[in-house]
């Protein structure tokens, strides 16, 4: 019987789960979007929702809490979660995640799935918007550039 068994195992260990979910995390917290199989995914919303609240009280107890969930890249993504993550969520009470179901895997028909926080599309079109002036600025410069060069051969 399972009675107060916890969690999935997903075919792995103990120290190769912890890794994987532990490598998750820090993908989910980097793009704010990741493909994974739908069981990785729901065992996923559990750590990256208790990040997230983790990261909304910002004290030290938590930083140190949040530096063992997240094992490498700790300065990036643990400096991301207070920043960025933590303050977009400050109203919220929880049910930071959300999981899309996008069908089946083509080699082994495994069911696979999106987990994103919410507002992720919101900044990632911020991002975009502030990488964009900075692309057409050097394509204005560019062709100026070539118009002063036809200029001096003429």
């Amino acid at each position: 019987m399972r009675h107060r068994k916890v969690g999935r195992k997903l075919n792995r260990n103990s120290s190769h789960r912890e890794a994987m979910l532990c490598n998750l995390l820090n993908s989910l917290v980097k793009s704010e979007r990741i493909q994974t199989t739908l069981m990785r995914a729901k065992e996923l919303q559990k750590i990256a929702d208790k990040a997230v609240t983790l990261a909304k009280k910002n004290t030290a107890a938590s930083i140190t809490q949040l530096s063992k969930l997240v094992k490498s890249d700790r300065e990036e993504v643990i400096t991301k979660l207070l920043k960025e993550i933590g303050p977009r969520f400050a109203n919220r009470e929880g049910g930071y995640t959300r999981i899309i179901k996008l069908g089946f895997r083509r080699g082994d028909a495994a069911p696979t799935a999106l987990i994103e926080y919410l507002g992720a599309d919101e900044s990632v079109k911020k991002k975009a918007k502030k990488a964009a002036p900075k692309a057409e600025a050097k394509a204005e410069e560019a062709p100026a550039a070539e118009v002063k060069a036809e200029e001096a051969n003429a």
